[in-house]
Protein backbone atom coordinates (compact mmCIF):
# COMPACT_ATOMS: atom_id res chain seq x y z
CA UNK A 1 0.00 0.00 0.00
CA UNK A 2 1.29 3.19 -0.72
CA UNK A 3 2.37 5.47 1.74
CA UNK A 4 0.39 8.83 2.36
CA UNK A 5 2.48 11.84 2.63
CA UNK A 6 2.93 14.80 5.40
CA UNK A 7 4.35 18.09 5.34
CA UNK A 8 5.11 20.43 8.14
CA UNK A 9 5.53 24.40 6.33
CA UNK A 10 7.09 26.88 9.06
CA UNK A 11 5.09 29.92 7.84
CA UNK A 12 6.24 32.00 10.42
CA UNK A 13 7.10 32.17 14.37
CA UNK A 14 10.57 31.04 13.58
CA UNK A 15 13.16 33.05 14.35
CA UNK A 16 10.85 35.76 16.01
CA UNK A 17 8.99 35.22 19.42
CA UNK A 18 5.66 36.65 17.33
CA UNK A 19 3.97 35.78 15.03
CA UNK A 20 3.06 32.19 14.91
CA UNK A 21 2.08 30.35 11.83
CA UNK A 22 2.59 26.24 10.76
CA UNK A 23 0.57 24.63 8.06
CA UNK A 24 0.54 20.96 8.42
CA UNK A 25 -0.80 19.38 5.04
CA UNK A 26 -1.98 15.27 5.41
CA UNK A 27 -2.63 13.39 2.47
CA UNK A 28 -5.51 11.40 2.69
CA UNK A 29 -8.29 9.04 0.97
CA UNK A 30 -10.49 11.51 -0.43
CA UNK A 31 -7.59 14.36 -1.24
CA UNK A 32 -5.13 16.70 0.85
CA UNK A 33 -6.13 18.00 3.88
CA UNK A 34 -4.72 21.21 5.26
CA UNK A 35 -4.62 22.35 8.95
CA UNK A 36 -3.21 25.67 10.28
CA UNK A 37 -1.71 25.72 13.61
CA UNK A 38 -2.56 29.84 15.46
CA UNK A 39 -2.27 32.62 12.98
CA UNK A 40 -0.23 35.60 15.13
CA UNK A 41 1.06 38.62 14.52
CA UNK A 42 4.26 39.79 14.85
CA UNK A 43 5.40 41.82 17.61
CA UNK A 44 8.19 44.60 18.44
CA UNK A 45 10.38 45.22 15.19
CA UNK A 46 9.82 48.03 13.12
CA UNK A 47 9.24 45.76 10.18
CA UNK A 48 6.46 43.69 12.03
CA UNK A 49 3.50 45.92 10.51
CA UNK A 50 4.54 45.65 6.90
CA UNK A 51 4.97 41.67 7.17
CA UNK A 52 1.85 41.33 9.36
CA UNK A 53 0.41 43.19 5.94
CA UNK A 54 2.40 40.93 3.46
CA UNK A 55 0.29 38.08 1.98
CA UNK A 56 0.16 34.43 3.58
CA UNK A 57 3.30 32.48 2.76
CA UNK A 58 -0.26 29.81 1.45
CA UNK A 59 -3.26 29.93 0.03
CA UNK A 60 -6.09 30.82 3.46
CA UNK A 61 -8.60 29.92 0.76
CA UNK A 62 -7.03 26.02 0.72
CA UNK A 63 -7.13 25.45 4.14
CA UNK A 64 -9.24 23.03 5.66
CA UNK A 65 -9.20 23.96 9.73
CA UNK A 66 -7.49 26.69 11.89
CA UNK A 67 -6.02 25.21 15.23
CA UNK A 68 -5.63 28.19 17.83
CA UNK A 69 -3.50 27.14 20.48
CA UNK A 70 -4.04 30.24 22.95
CA UNK A 71 -5.48 33.72 22.79
CA UNK A 72 -2.27 35.91 22.99
CA UNK A 73 -2.12 38.27 19.96
CA UNK A 74 0.79 36.85 19.00
CA UNK A 75 -1.16 33.47 18.19
CA UNK A 76 -4.09 35.04 17.08
CA UNK A 77 -4.14 38.59 15.76
CA UNK A 78 -4.07 37.46 12.36
CA UNK A 79 -7.04 35.48 12.07
CA UNK A 80 -9.72 38.36 10.77
CA UNK A 81 -6.81 38.47 8.11
CA UNK A 82 -6.80 34.96 7.05
CA UNK A 83 -10.55 35.06 7.00
CA UNK A 84 -10.20 38.41 4.78
CA UNK A 85 -7.66 36.52 2.33
CA UNK A 86 -9.89 33.34 1.79
CA UNK A 87 -10.50 30.87 4.40
CA UNK A 88 -13.58 29.20 5.02
CA UNK A 89 -13.05 25.84 7.03
CA UNK A 90 -13.41 26.00 10.97
CA UNK A 91 -11.52 27.38 13.19
CA UNK A 92 -11.01 25.17 16.70
CA UNK A 93 -9.27 26.12 20.31
CA UNK A 94 -10.23 25.31 23.86
CA UNK A 95 -13.91 27.11 25.05
CA UNK A 96 -11.70 29.68 27.34
CA UNK A 97 -9.47 30.48 24.43
CA UNK A 98 -12.45 31.45 22.36
CA UNK A 99 -13.83 33.20 25.11
CA UNK A 100 -10.43 35.20 25.82
CA UNK A 101 -10.24 35.96 21.46
CA UNK A 102 -13.82 37.33 21.72
CA UNK A 103 -12.43 40.41 23.97
CA UNK A 104 -8.69 40.09 22.43
CA UNK A 105 -9.33 40.93 19.18
CA UNK A 106 -11.84 43.73 19.11
CA UNK A 107 -8.94 45.48 21.33
CA UNK A 108 -6.48 44.74 18.78
CA UNK A 109 -8.79 45.65 15.79
CA UNK A 110 -9.43 49.42 17.98
CA UNK A 111 -5.29 49.34 17.81
CA UNK A 112 -4.92 48.35 14.53
CA UNK A 113 -7.54 51.29 13.02
CA UNK A 114 -6.20 53.40 15.05
CA UNK A 115 -2.26 52.95 13.41
CA UNK A 116 -4.14 52.86 10.36
CA UNK A 117 -5.45 56.51 10.70
CA UNK A 118 -2.21 57.89 12.03
CA UNK A 119 0.00 56.22 9.24
CA UNK A 120 -2.94 56.47 6.35
CA UNK A 121 -2.72 53.49 5.69
CA UNK A 122 -6.02 51.12 5.12
CA UNK A 123 -6.37 48.69 7.84
CA UNK A 124 -5.90 45.09 7.64
CA UNK A 125 -8.96 43.40 8.05
CA UNK A 126 -12.88 45.03 9.15
CA UNK A 127 -15.16 44.26 11.33
CA UNK A 128 -17.09 41.71 9.46
CA UNK A 129 -14.04 39.70 9.15
CA UNK A 130 -13.65 39.54 12.71
CA UNK A 131 -17.23 38.95 13.36
CA UNK A 132 -17.01 36.22 10.06
CA UNK A 133 -14.39 34.87 12.28
CA UNK A 134 -15.50 34.27 15.54
CA UNK A 135 -18.83 32.69 13.39
CA UNK A 136 -16.27 30.28 12.25
CA UNK A 137 -15.09 29.28 15.68
CA UNK A 138 -16.12 25.98 16.97
CA UNK A 139 -14.89 24.30 20.49
CA UNK A 140 -13.09 21.28 21.73
CA UNK A 141 -12.84 20.58 25.61
CA UNK A 142 -9.13 19.10 27.00
CA UNK A 143 -8.63 15.84 27.32
CA UNK A 144 -10.94 14.96 24.27
CA UNK A 145 -10.02 12.56 21.20
CA UNK A 146 -11.51 14.72 18.48
CA UNK A 147 -12.05 13.83 14.52
CA UNK A 148 -11.21 16.67 12.84
CA UNK A 149 -11.61 14.76 9.63
CA UNK A 150 -12.61 11.18 9.15
CA UNK A 151 -8.86 9.96 8.71
CA UNK A 152 -6.99 12.58 11.11
CA UNK A 153 -7.68 13.24 14.78
CA UNK A 154 -6.66 15.70 17.27
CA UNK A 155 -6.53 15.75 21.31
CA UNK A 156 -6.11 18.82 23.44
CA UNK A 157 -3.76 18.95 26.68
CA UNK A 158 -2.79 21.71 28.93
CA UNK A 159 0.06 23.52 28.33
CA UNK A 160 -0.37 25.31 31.51
CA UNK A 161 0.89 28.65 30.11
CA UNK A 162 -2.58 30.76 30.31
CA UNK A 163 -5.90 29.96 30.72
CA UNK A 164 -7.39 27.92 27.77
CA UNK A 165 -3.96 27.55 26.70
CA UNK A 166 -3.52 24.03 24.69
CA UNK A 167 -0.72 21.14 23.06
CA UNK A 168 -2.33 19.60 19.89
CA UNK A 169 -1.47 16.47 19.34
CA UNK A 170 -2.48 15.32 15.57
CA UNK A 171 -2.43 11.67 14.33
CA UNK A 172 -4.08 9.96 11.57
CA UNK A 173 -6.91 7.55 13.14
CA UNK A 174 -5.08 4.25 13.33
CA UNK A 175 -1.91 5.00 13.83
CA UNK A 176 0.80 5.75 16.96
CA UNK A 177 2.17 8.57 15.07
CA UNK A 178 1.86 12.00 16.14
CA UNK A 179 2.83 14.92 15.67
CA UNK A 180 2.74 17.97 18.44
CA UNK A 181 1.86 21.46 18.46
CA UNK A 182 3.68 22.77 21.79
CA UNK A 183 2.30 26.39 21.54
CA UNK A 184 3.41 28.46 24.80
CA UNK A 185 4.94 26.28 27.66
CA UNK A 186 3.83 27.01 31.18
CA UNK A 187 6.19 28.05 33.77
CA UNK A 188 4.89 25.71 36.21
CA UNK A 189 4.35 25.32 38.52
CA UNK A 190 1.88 28.66 38.20
CA UNK A 191 0.29 30.44 40.86
CA UNK A 192 -2.95 28.74 39.91
CA UNK A 193 -3.10 27.17 36.75
CA UNK A 194 -2.60 23.61 36.26
CA UNK A 195 0.87 22.22 35.54
CA UNK A 196 2.12 21.63 31.69
CA UNK A 197 0.75 18.38 30.91
CA UNK A 198 3.42 15.81 30.17
CA UNK A 199 3.79 14.69 26.38
CA UNK A 200 5.59 10.82 26.40
CA UNK A 201 4.71 9.23 23.22
CA UNK A 202 5.74 12.03 20.33
CA UNK A 203 6.75 11.55 16.79
CA UNK A 204 7.37 15.02 16.33
CA UNK A 205 7.54 18.01 17.78
CA UNK A 206 6.71 22.00 17.19
CA UNK A 207 8.07 23.63 20.40
CA UNK A 208 8.43 27.39 21.78
CA UNK A 209 11.89 28.64 22.82
CA UNK A 210 11.17 32.00 24.21
CA UNK A 211 13.64 31.53 27.26
CA UNK A 212 15.61 28.44 25.38
CA UNK A 213 19.26 30.23 26.54
CA UNK A 214 18.24 31.33 30.68
CA UNK A 215 16.39 30.16 33.51
CA UNK A 216 13.92 31.97 35.61
CA UNK A 217 15.03 33.33 39.27
CA UNK A 218 13.68 29.96 41.90
CA UNK A 219 9.86 30.71 42.65
CA UNK A 220 10.37 31.36 46.60
CA UNK A 221 12.63 34.20 45.52
CA UNK A 222 10.25 35.45 42.88
CA UNK A 223 7.58 36.65 45.37
CA UNK A 224 9.99 37.80 48.70
CA UNK A 225 11.70 39.98 45.49
CA UNK A 226 7.93 41.08 44.67
CA UNK A 227 7.54 41.45 48.58
CA UNK A 228 10.70 43.95 49.26
CA UNK A 229 9.75 46.09 46.32
CA UNK A 230 6.38 46.69 47.56
CA UNK A 231 7.67 47.19 51.22
CA UNK A 232 10.35 49.76 50.02
CA UNK A 233 7.45 51.69 47.57
CA UNK A 234 4.85 51.92 50.82
CA UNK A 235 7.89 52.75 52.87
CA UNK A 236 8.92 55.65 50.75
CA UNK A 237 5.79 56.66 49.58
CA UNK A 238 6.54 55.91 46.05
CA UNK A 239 4.50 54.74 42.69
CA UNK A 240 5.64 51.46 41.49
CA UNK A 241 4.62 51.39 37.18
CA UNK A 242 4.27 47.75 35.91
CA UNK A 243 4.12 47.42 32.38
CA UNK A 244 1.69 44.09 32.14
CA UNK A 245 -0.28 42.19 29.20
CA UNK A 246 -4.48 42.51 30.30
CA UNK A 247 -3.84 38.61 29.35
CA UNK A 248 -2.55 36.23 32.10
CA UNK A 249 0.47 38.54 33.17
CA UNK A 250 -2.33 41.10 35.23
CA UNK A 251 -4.12 38.06 36.50
CA UNK A 252 -0.99 36.55 37.92
CA UNK A 253 -0.24 39.79 39.36
CA UNK A 254 -3.50 40.04 41.21
CA UNK A 255 -2.91 36.71 42.15
CA UNK A 256 -0.09 37.58 44.21
CA UNK A 257 -0.86 40.54 45.35
CA UNK A 258 -3.97 38.98 46.58
CA UNK A 259 -2.14 37.31 48.55
CA UNK A 260 0.81 39.32 49.63
CA UNK A 261 -1.85 41.85 50.88
CA UNK A 262 -4.51 39.46 52.35
CA UNK A 263 -2.79 36.70 53.70
CA UNK A 264 1.33 38.05 54.57
CA UNK A 265 -0.26 41.49 56.13
CA UNK A 266 2.47 43.14 53.49
CA UNK A 267 1.23 46.77 54.07
CA UNK A 268 -1.43 49.17 53.30
CA UNK A 269 -1.38 50.53 49.52
CA UNK A 270 -3.63 51.67 46.39
CA UNK A 271 -4.01 49.55 43.43
CA UNK A 272 -5.21 50.66 39.96
CA UNK A 273 -5.37 47.84 37.14
CA UNK A 274 -5.22 51.10 34.19
CA UNK A 275 -7.02 48.67 31.75
CA UNK A 276 -10.60 47.70 30.17
CA UNK A 277 -9.08 44.66 28.69
CA UNK A 278 -7.79 43.07 31.94
CA UNK A 279 -11.27 43.81 33.71
CA UNK A 280 -12.88 41.88 30.75
CA UNK A 281 -10.35 39.20 30.96
CA UNK A 282 -10.38 38.90 34.61
CA UNK A 283 -13.87 38.43 34.69
CA UNK A 284 -13.52 35.72 31.77
CA UNK A 285 -10.93 33.75 34.24
CA UNK A 286 -13.50 34.17 37.08
CA UNK A 287 -15.94 31.85 35.01
CA UNK A 288 -13.35 29.08 34.33
CA UNK A 289 -12.57 28.23 37.67
CA UNK A 290 -12.55 24.43 36.85
CA UNK A 291 -9.37 24.85 34.98
CA UNK A 292 -7.75 26.36 38.00
CA UNK A 293 -5.10 23.94 40.69
CA UNK A 294 -6.73 22.28 43.36
CA UNK A 295 -4.38 24.60 45.54
CA UNK A 296 -6.54 27.92 43.99
CA UNK A 297 -10.05 25.94 43.81
CA UNK A 298 -9.53 25.00 47.74
CA UNK A 299 -8.96 29.38 48.21
CA UNK A 300 -12.49 30.13 46.98
CA UNK A 301 -13.84 27.19 48.10
CA UNK A 302 -12.68 29.14 51.86
CA UNK A 303 -14.11 32.36 50.06
CA UNK A 304 -11.16 34.04 48.81
CA UNK A 305 -12.03 36.08 45.46
CA UNK A 306 -8.16 35.19 44.00
CA UNK A 307 -8.16 38.42 41.96
CA UNK A 308 -10.07 41.04 44.33
CA UNK A 309 -8.67 42.38 47.77
CA UNK A 310 -8.80 45.80 49.76
CA UNK A 311 -7.92 49.52 47.82
CA UNK A 312 -8.14 47.85 44.31
CA UNK A 313 -9.52 49.77 41.55
CA UNK A 314 -10.17 49.04 38.01
CA UNK A 315 -9.96 52.28 36.19
CA UNK A 316 -11.68 51.63 32.86
CA UNK A 317 -12.65 55.10 31.17
CA UNK A 318 -9.98 57.28 30.14
CA UNK A 319 -10.21 60.40 32.35
CA UNK A 320 -9.85 57.96 35.40
CA UNK A 321 -6.63 57.03 33.88
CA UNK A 322 -5.30 60.55 33.29
CA UNK A 323 -6.42 61.26 37.22
CA UNK A 324 -4.25 58.41 38.57
CA UNK A 325 -0.88 60.79 38.18
CA UNK A 326 -2.63 62.88 40.67
CA UNK A 327 -2.65 60.47 43.29
CA UNK A 328 -0.56 60.65 45.49
CA UNK A 329 1.75 57.67 46.74
CA UNK A 330 2.01 55.07 47.71
CA UNK A 331 0.40 53.29 45.21
CA UNK A 332 0.99 50.69 42.31
CA UNK A 333 -0.10 50.72 38.49
CA UNK A 334 -0.35 48.28 36.48
CA UNK A 335 -1.38 48.71 33.06
CA UNK A 336 -0.73 47.31 28.91
CA UNK A 337 1.02 46.75 27.40
CA UNK A 338 3.77 44.04 29.17
CA UNK A 339 6.67 45.34 26.53
CA UNK A 340 5.56 49.05 26.65
CA UNK A 341 4.96 49.44 22.93
CA UNK A 342 1.47 50.46 23.09
CA UNK A 343 -1.05 51.08 25.51
CA UNK A 344 -2.15 53.52 28.68
CA UNK A 345 1.35 52.50 30.09
CA UNK A 346 2.93 54.39 27.74
CA UNK A 347 1.46 56.91 28.82
CA UNK A 348 2.40 56.62 32.42
CA UNK A 349 6.17 56.18 31.62
CA UNK A 350 6.20 59.32 30.39
CA UNK A 351 5.04 60.79 32.99
CA UNK A 352 6.67 59.03 35.90
CA UNK A 353 9.92 57.80 34.30
CA UNK A 354 11.82 61.32 34.49
CA UNK A 355 10.91 61.03 38.38
CA UNK A 356 13.03 59.74 41.29
CA UNK A 357 10.32 58.49 43.54
CA UNK A 358 9.15 55.87 40.98
CA UNK A 359 10.11 52.43 40.40
CA UNK A 360 9.52 50.67 37.05
CA UNK A 361 9.13 46.88 37.69
CA UNK A 362 9.43 44.63 34.93
CA UNK A 363 8.10 41.46 34.92
CA UNK A 364 8.11 39.61 31.80
CA UNK A 365 9.97 39.08 28.11
CA UNK A 366 10.58 42.18 26.84
CA UNK A 367 11.27 41.39 22.69
CA UNK A 368 13.82 42.90 20.52
CA UNK A 369 12.53 46.81 19.42
CA UNK A 370 10.62 47.13 21.90
CA UNK A 371 10.52 50.31 24.21
CA UNK A 372 10.67 47.78 27.43
CA UNK A 373 13.75 46.07 25.92
CA UNK A 374 15.64 49.61 25.47
CA UNK A 375 14.48 50.15 29.45
CA UNK A 376 15.77 46.45 30.28
CA UNK A 377 19.12 46.85 28.59
CA UNK A 378 19.97 50.03 30.28
CA UNK A 379 19.04 53.28 28.22
CA UNK A 380 18.89 56.06 30.63
CA UNK A 381 17.24 57.74 27.88
CA UNK A 382 14.07 56.71 25.87
CA UNK A 383 11.62 58.64 23.10
CA UNK A 384 8.15 58.36 24.10
CA UNK A 385 5.93 59.78 22.14
CA UNK A 386 8.37 61.76 19.96
CA UNK A 387 9.19 63.20 23.57
CA UNK A 388 12.74 62.47 24.64
CA UNK A 389 12.86 61.75 28.17
CA UNK A 390 15.74 60.87 31.14
CA UNK A 391 15.19 58.38 33.14
CA UNK A 392 15.77 58.38 36.94
CA UNK A 393 13.16 56.38 37.77
CA UNK A 394 14.29 52.87 39.85
CA UNK A 395 13.99 50.44 37.30
CA UNK A 396 14.03 46.65 38.56
CA UNK A 397 12.45 43.26 36.89
CA UNK A 398 11.77 39.92 38.22
CA UNK A 399 11.72 37.18 34.83
CA UNK A 400 9.88 34.84 37.47
CA UNK A 401 6.69 35.69 36.67
CA UNK A 402 7.02 34.40 32.74
CA UNK A 403 4.16 32.53 31.75
CA UNK A 404 6.83 30.40 30.00
CA UNK A 405 9.10 27.21 30.78
CA UNK A 406 13.05 28.34 31.09
CA UNK A 407 15.84 26.40 29.68
CA UNK A 408 16.11 23.88 32.20
CA UNK A 409 12.31 23.69 32.26
CA UNK A 410 12.24 23.08 28.51
CA UNK A 411 14.41 20.31 28.35
CA UNK A 412 12.68 18.35 31.36
CA UNK A 413 9.52 18.73 29.35
CA UNK A 414 11.44 17.43 25.68
CA UNK A 415 13.47 14.64 28.00
CA UNK A 416 9.52 12.72 28.46
CA UNK A 417 9.39 11.97 24.87
CA UNK A 418 13.07 11.69 24.04
CA UNK A 419 12.70 7.83 23.16
CA UNK A 420 9.77 8.32 20.81
CA UNK A 421 10.70 11.29 19.29
CA UNK A 422 12.09 11.28 15.77
CA UNK A 423 12.49 15.17 15.39
CA UNK A 424 12.07 18.66 17.63
CA UNK A 425 11.48 21.59 15.66
CA UNK A 426 12.67 24.30 17.66
CA UNK A 427 10.60 28.04 17.20
CA UNK A 428 8.81 30.81 18.52
CA UNK A 429 11.80 32.20 20.28
CA UNK A 430 15.14 34.89 19.15
CA UNK A 431 17.37 33.16 17.27
CA UNK A 432 19.89 33.04 19.89
CA UNK A 433 17.48 31.10 22.37
CA UNK A 434 16.40 29.02 19.71
CA UNK A 435 19.73 27.52 18.52
CA UNK A 436 20.98 27.61 22.11
CA UNK A 437 18.07 25.14 23.02
CA UNK A 438 18.65 23.23 19.97
CA UNK A 439 22.48 22.93 20.84
CA UNK A 440 21.34 21.61 24.49
CA UNK A 441 18.32 18.72 23.21
CA UNK A 442 20.78 17.43 21.20
CA UNK A 443 23.99 17.32 23.71
CA UNK A 444 21.88 16.57 27.06
CA UNK A 445 19.34 14.15 25.57
CA UNK A 446 20.46 12.83 22.15
CA UNK A 447 17.11 14.36 20.58
CA UNK A 448 17.25 15.13 16.35
CA UNK A 449 16.03 19.03 17.35
CA UNK A 450 16.60 21.77 14.42
CA UNK A 451 16.05 25.42 13.94
CA UNK A 452 13.62 25.61 10.87
CA UNK A 453 14.31 28.29 8.28
CA UNK A 454 11.36 30.70 7.39
CA UNK A 455 8.88 29.34 4.60
CA UNK A 456 11.12 25.49 4.79
CA UNK A 457 8.88 22.67 4.19
CA UNK A 458 9.85 19.34 5.53
CA UNK A 459 8.05 15.71 5.35
CA UNK A 460 6.41 13.88 8.25
CA UNK A 461 5.90 10.49 8.62
CA UNK A 462 2.50 10.14 10.05
CA UNK A 463 1.45 6.92 8.58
Amino acid sequence: MEQQKAFLTFASGVGTVTGANFLLEIETSTGIKRIAVDCGLEQGSELADARNRDPFAYDPATVDILLITHGHIDHIGRIPKFVKDGFKGVIYSTPATKDITSVMLPDAMRLMMESSQRHGVLPMYEQKDLEQAMRLWKTIPYYTNFALTPEINVYLKDSGHILGAAMFEISRKGSAKKIVFTGDLGNSPSLFLRDTDPVTDATYMVMESVYGDRNHEPKEERRNKFADIIRDVIHRKRTLIIPAFSLERTQDILYELNHLIERENIGDIKVFIDSPLAAKITGIYKLYKDDFKDSAKKYIAEGDDLFDFPKLKFTLQKHESERLDHIAGPKIIIAGSGMSNGGRVVGHELHYLPEHDTTLLLVGYQSAGTLGRQIHDGARQVTIDEQTIRINAEVKSIMGYSSHKDSDHLIEFVEKTAGTVKQVFVAMGEPKSALFLVQRLRDYLNVNAKFPRQGEKVELDLN
